[in-house]
């Protein structure tokens, strides 16, 4: 345990692997009882250091976690981006050394102004906040990198229940004060107070009973009639999507698959499954609209649309619907390399990875209606969307059903996409709400209320999933209140934390 606590190498080495850790608690591994572990470690390591010690102690911790949670970005370097091996681990290294800050920050500031070793119970309460401050500030920062939260760690957990309450951002919480007050309990006991070890103990229990009393309970009720699906998955390999020479393929092959279907509500295409401007392809979408129609059928396929901004023509990632149904939308939160590049009158054409097809896409607006289709409002996601709990909230409010399209061929056999479909399955557990899942090579899948998939096609397969979904209304608490609850606790936490340290000096 010193090793851990204790300034040098040997517990920067533990950091490492404590980071790492959390990547086997998250999809495709789900060993979620390490995601306690880990952040226990990260509590743990802080105890005993100077906040210089403490920022070299926490960016140890968050290379180990990128590096090994985050590895899908080599394969997409390496295979798509024609950067040789040697180039894409040295990319990859520098990606992982920058966004390791996000933990050598909030670790020098616990150990500059926050941690209260004097404090158990109020120490906990304060790293439980600054936990969920840093997942916050990195999903947020130059537009955020949301990826690899400790909460996701729960959703088939003991505290899945919570999610509904309080959205992921609740776990997350739970999780850190839980790794805390265990690590604490020893010191309470020890020192013998009753009220302060009868404390800790119902702050340690509260999570975990609530999380198991709320898991499987229905916050929302149906709206409608099930509505039947189908969602086509091309399997269309990356380095063909935007070949030109391929692109009448493509959009014969979508065709012909819609035209085999069996007749549906609702028949899915993934993202970008038009891989030509809106415009150039009306004849083809008002063809597939007039044969949706004719099925009393909504079609939703991803296709990208020019519009005029500001009188300049812009480009974006975009969802349209065409027979029974109305609608356009416009992706928001872009990835960064992938839709458009940060810096690109330095990075362009350095390699090919800062030229990848599409990858100058603009964002669109934030006031944008919901998709409609047989009379249902659906609260549409493109890709990376998906993974912010926020934004996703905001729409997944105004909705009787979620859509999520995607294209995760460029990470291949990678645990990437797995991840990427563990937060849409926790979202939809967040909103109450059942959510289709359409991708070109996989996973594509139907996910219900509870963050359950009820039906799927493997990856790196070509086929039609059929099942169905049910529009639900009435509000969660978390999409009612979203995270303001949490957010005003955690100031007060850290406002007395501030407050106590400064008293402590003083006296």
């Amino acid at each position: 345990m010193r090793w851990i606590t204790r300034p040098g190498w040997p517990g920067n080495l533990l950091a490492v692997a404590a980071g790492a850790l959390t990547t086997l608690a998250l999809a495709p591994f789900d060993i979620w009882p390490l995601a306690l572990l880990a952040v226990g470690f990260f509590y743990a390591g802080l105890r005993e250091l100077t906040p210089r010690q403490a920022l070299g102690r926490g960016w140890c911790f968050g290379f180990g976690l990128f590096g090994a949670g985050t590895s899908w970005i080599y394969y997409s370097i390496h295979n798509f981006g024609g950067a040789s091996m040697l180039l894409a681990g040295l990319l990859m290294l520098a990606f992982t050394a920058a966004i390791a800050w996000f933990f050598a920050l909030p670790a020098w500031l616990w150990a500059r102004w926050l941690r209260r070793n004097e404090a158990p119970l109020a120490d906990a309460l304060a790293f439980a906040a600054l936990w969920v401050a840093q997942e916050a500030f990195r999903g947020w920062f130059l537009t955020g990198f949301p990826w690899l939260y400790s909460g996701y760690s729960q959703l088939d957990g003991p505290l899945a229940g919570l999610a509904p309450l309080g959205g992921m951002w609740l776990i997350s919480f739970s999780l850190a004060l839980t790794a805390a007050l265990v690590y604490n309990l020893p010191r309470l006991i020890k020192a013998g107070h009753k009220g302060f070890i009868v404390a800790g103990l119902l702050l340690l229990a509260a999570p975990w009973v609530i999380g198991l009393l709320l898991k499987g309970h229905a916050w929302t009720s149906p709206s409608g009639n099930p509505l039947s699906v189908a969602a086509i998955q091309g399997n269309i390999e990356q380095s063909m999507k935007w070949d030109p020479a391929q692109l009448n393929e493509q959009l014969a092959l979508y065709r012909d698959m819609s035209f085999s279907s069996k007749r549906v509500d609702l028949l899915i295409w993934p993202e970008t499954a038009v891989p030509v401007l809106k415009e150039s392809a009306e004849g083809y979408l008002s063809m597939m609209g007039n044969f949706a129609a004719e099925r009393n059928s909504a079609l939703i396929t991803g296709v990208p649309i020019r519009e005029e901004v500001h009188h300049e023509k812009r480009f974006f990632n975009g969802i349209t619907v065409v027979g029974q149904g109305d609608g356009t939308y416009l992706k928001q939160k872009l990835v960064p390399f992938g839709e458009y590049v940060p810096l690109q009158d330095l990075l362009r054409g350095l390699i090919a990875f800062f030229d990848l097809p599409m990858s100058d896409f603009a964002r669109g607006p934030a006031d944008q209606p919901l998709l409609q289709a047989k009379g249902y409002q659906i609260a549409p996601f493109i890709c990376y969307e998906v993974v912010y709990p926020e934004f996703a909230a905001s729409l997944s409010a105004r909705s009787d059903l979620l859509l999520t399209i995607s294209n995760d061929t460029w990470f291949g056999t990678s645990i990437g996409p797995l991840q990427h479909l563990q937060m849409a399955q926790m979202r939809a557990l967040e909103a109450g709400r059942w959510m289709i899942r359409a991708t070109n090579n996989g996973v594509t899948g139907l996910i219900d209320p509870f963050g359950k998939i009820t039906a799927q096609i493997p990856q790196f397969e070509r086929g039609i999933l059929y099942g169905e979904v049910v529009p639900m209304h009435n509000l969660t608490p978390y999409l009612q209140w979203r995270s303001w609850p949490l957010v005003i606790l955690c100031v007060l936490l850290f406002g007395w934390a501030l407050l106590a340290s400064r008293i402590a000096k003083t006296v």
